[in-house]
């Protein structure tokens, strides 16, 4: 489009110039002359591109007029042109993110320790998944974190105030933290950022998270923010997704799961087909983890023993 523009002015210099240019020739002969009026305009488009330069005839303003217009535009178009590249540079956005955030039960995360810990709880967590789309790009030290906002009257005049609460998310250890890090980024894998509700979710919207109770806040949504650094540029990568808690941004259910395959490509792993799809079921809750025995206390420790019981005849 640029380059169009750029063409379209030095065909409108050139036809002006010759219409102005003074010539012995009429106008039919100086315009008759296409190798000549296009070589005018090449001309013009160099100079419009900052790399050649008009030069006019001095009594002639017109084409003084033509020839600032030309400079103007090859001084400025460089710079506007690195702008954009720039611009579209350090606006990279390599994520995809999955079209809804998932929610489902605790014991349905992919952390096996978590998993078991709350193999006996009704308590649901939050699943938001994203991939790294572009293939000639290595991304590292992705990190993730997540926060809430909410409006709720103000205590004092009951005008709405715009509140923010940080959430944790489950770490590498699949604990709650501040934050969800990866040191590399493959390309196209999924990943998954796991945010704990803490509290049961038996229908939409989403009435609590972590201990925040939101049925009296208004235009509550969830931000997960992603940071990241490309390698070779060193350029930092920001990303972000909004999902709104009384929008249709969750979905009740446990997401499709992308198989990883090592001996194929990543885009041809199974599971892609269904990325924005929930599977029919959730499946089963994991054994609980078992309880430590409980250790007597040893002799001689200062703990009160209570004496054999004797059967009574």
């Amino acid at each position: 489009m640029a380059l169009g523009g750029l063409m379209a002015l030095a065909v409108v210099i050139a036809s002006v110039w010759t219409l102005t240019d003074k010539s012995p020739k009429s106008v039919r002969e100086r315009f008759g002359d296409g190798e000549a009026l296009l070589n005018l305009s090449l001309e013009a488009l160099r100079a419009s591109v900052g790399t050649d330069n008009l030069n006019p005839g001095k009594d002639s303003a017109v084409q003084q007029w033509l020839a600032t217009i030309a400079s103007l535009t090859g001084a400025l178009v460089p710079a506007v042109l690195l702008g954009i590249v720039l611009i579209k540079l350090f606006a990279l956005r390599p994520f995809v993110w999955r079209r809804r955030a998932s929610v489902s039960h605790a014991w349905a995360a992919d952390f096996p320790g978590y998993a078991r810990l709350h193999a006996d709880s009704d308590h649901a967590i939050i699943a938001v998944r994203f991939y790294n789309r572009l293939d000639n790009l290595s991304v590292v030290d992705l990190r993730a974190r997540a926060h809430l906002r909410f409006l709720e009257p103000s205590p004092n005049d009951g005008s709405l105030v715009i509140y923010k609460k940080w959430l944790k998310v489950l770490d590498e250890k699949g604990e709650p933290g501040d934050e969800r890090s990866w040191l590399a980024v493959e390309r196209g894998a999924p990943f998954t950022v796991w945010i704990p509700v803490e509290a049961p979710v038996p229908r939409l919207p989403v009435q609590e998270i972590q201990g925040k109770d939101l049925s009296a806040s208004h235009g509550a949504k969830l931000l997960v923010r992603l940071t990241a650094r490309t390698v070779g540029m060193g350029t930092e990568v920001v990303d972000e997704r909004w999902f709104d808690l009384e929008a249709d941004d969750f979905e009740l259910g446990r997401f499709v799961p992308v198989e990883a395959n090592l001996r194929k490509d990543v885009w041809v792993w199974r599971g892609w087909r269904g990325f924005d799809d929930l599977l029919p079921a959730e499946g089963t809750p994991p054994e609980p983890e078992p309880s430590a025995p409980a250790v007597p206390p040893a002799r001689g420790s200062g703990l009160a023993e209570e004496p054999p019981t004797t059967a009574v005849p």
